[in-house]
């Protein structure tokens, strides 16, 4: 016998990306022809895609630890590593992907559903892809970045129009297996059906699909009995059937009530509102009073159905075993059905197609930083993905590596925001989740006294660019004529006042 699973929980991982290679090309008489590390490959991601054959989600239970396989590092001679291989996980349709805090990513609703989990890590640059016109020769490589790994939560929604409900051992497996091909199992004692059936209903022209869903019990929006773990089952249905034991021994029970209690029920369990289901309290009715075959039955169903009908809702009287009132039931639910379905293609085509554009603001950077009390001390944490995926990639056992780690959040403007934010040399920097961030103590970059002159490639000595005349030239020569004559002149006056000893006045004196 096969166990029925419709909710997991599944521990999930991508593919870490294959690092990058510093490698440099040796030939023969060219001992050193430039860089060639190439590339490491991307990892795989994981897939969750919709497969007609499987009907529960029973392997994930018994292996709820999936992984997808990593990218291969590069290699020399601009080799770059293999992509890792993705990994797909069927599903049944009508699957729903929540996080761990129960948020929906993803209701798999189609035979061409897929959703990508979690995805592969990018592969790291070789010192090839590194190489520019300022740095020829790069002696480091980009690590691979991890994959993502994080917990989700799949919880199937059976796919169906119409859904029995009732109390057990109503008569429900019995009713779906005369209008359908489906054969679920039947006894005589309660809780026979304990996985949800499905199955195909012809009526005239009309297609649906119909699902017998465990027995309901006071309490089942509680938890008690299996309510709780199938009422999700009928979310989807746009139609609830009522079946309602006319025949039934037990003290305390009757349609009236039994129309109560379930009704009770249905109003207190709340569907998921992130799927745009409707309370189940306004879906439409059908109430089936069955076991007719049955002479205490059948009095007591024409006895309440006038109450019922006076309630607004459509009554049948019906046997499964002798198969009477069958067809004016099926064309009922067919006629709902087909109603259901024009009332959600009209609001589909009212509803207006819009396309939501979310551009970049122009001056957002990429990333944020935070400044935090902790119990050791102020700490500012950059939070973002850049910044992030960076650090990760960085190889901290190379010194050049490092530099280019350093070079980049600069360009990025990182230094810059934390300076604004108040840090000062030796601060702690953490880049990165909270969980799993990387620890700095900043020091800021140097100013050498370069920065006076301007930015680099500038020089404000040269910002005069006005060039002089040639008047400008003569009258310059001039004035250094005049100074020279002046000088000379002045020198002479000197010398002959006695200041200064000649040459040859000095030879006399020996």
């Amino acid at each position: 016998m096969t166990t029925f699973v419709d909710r997991v929980v599944l521990h999930v991982a991508a593919g870490d990306g294959g690092h990058g290679v510093a490698s440099v090309k040796r030939e023969k008489f060219k001992p050193l022809g430039g860089p060639d590390g190439g590339n490491g490959g991307r990892g795989g991601n994981v897939i969750l895609r919709v497969d007609p054959n499987v009907t529960t989600l029973l392997d994930y239970h018994h292996h709820p630890h999936r992984k997808a396989t990593n990218g291969k590092p590069g290699a020399g001679d601009e080799r770059n590593g293999a992509d890792g291989g993705d990994l797909v996980l069927p599903v049944p349709e009508g699957t729903v992907v929540k996080d761990g805090s129960g948020a929906v990513l993803m209701d798999l609703v189609g035979l061409d559903g897929e959703f990508i989990v979690a995805k592969g890590g990018r592969g790291g640059l070789g010192n090839k892809a590194l190489a520019s016109a300022r740095r020829k020769a790069p002696g480091f490589a980009l690590l691979g970045e991890p994959g993502d790994a994080l917990d989700i939560v799949l919880e199937l929604k059976s796919l169906a129009d119409v859904a029995l409900i009732g109390f057990p051992s109503a008569g429900k497996s019995s009713l779906v297996s005369v209008l359908s091909a489906a054969r679920p199992k039947i006894a005589d004692y309660p809780f026979t059906t304990l996985v949800p059936n499905l199955g195909v209903v012809q009526a005239g022209d009309g297609r649906f699909t119909i699902a017998d869903v465990p027995g309901l019990i006071p309490g089942a929006s509680e938890g008690k009995g299996l309510g709780l773990e199938f009422l999700r089952h009928v979310e989807r249905c746009s139609v609830l059937v009522h079946v309602i034991d006319c025949a039934t021994l037990e003290p305390g029970r009757d349609p009236m009530t039994d129309l109560d209690v379930i009704e009770q029920e249905l109003a207190q369990y709340v569907p998921d509102e992130s799927l745009g289901g409707r309370p189940l309290a306004e879906r439409t009715r059908i109430v089936v009073l069955n076991k007719a075959d049955v002479p205490d039955a059948l009095e007591l169903a024409e006895l309440v159905k006038p109450d019922l009908e006076a309630r607004g809702i459509e009554v049948f009287v019906v046997s499964a075993v002798a198969h009477t009132g069958l067809r004016e039931l099926t064309f009922a639910m067919a006629r709902h059905v087909a109603a259901a379905r024009a009332e959600i293609e009209a609001v589909a085509a009212a509803t207006p197609q819009r396309i939501v554009i979310r551009p970049k603001a122009v001056d957002d950077s990429g990333f944020k930083v935070i400044r935090e009390n902790t119990a050791d001390g102020e700490v500012f944490r950059i939070e973002g993905e850049r910044p992030t995926r960076w650090v990760r990639q960085t190889d901290f056992s190379n010194d050049e590596a490092v530099g280019y780690l350093a070079d980049r959040l600069g360009r990025a403007g990182v230094e810059e925001a934390l300076f604004k934010a108040g840090a000062v040399a030796g601060a702690t920097v953490l880049i990165g989740p909270k969980d799993n961030a990387v620890v700095f103590d900043w020091e800021p970059t140097l100013v050498a006294g370069a920065e006076l002159l301007g930015a680099r490639g500038t020089d404000l000595r040269l910002e005069e660019v006005s060039r002089p005349t040639r008047d400008d030239k003569r009258a310059d020569y001039a004035e250094r004529r005049v100074a020279r004559t002046a000088a000379r002149d002045e020198l002479a006056a000197e010398r002959k006042a006695g200041h200064w000893a000649t040459a040859k006045d000095e030879d006399d004196d020996e």
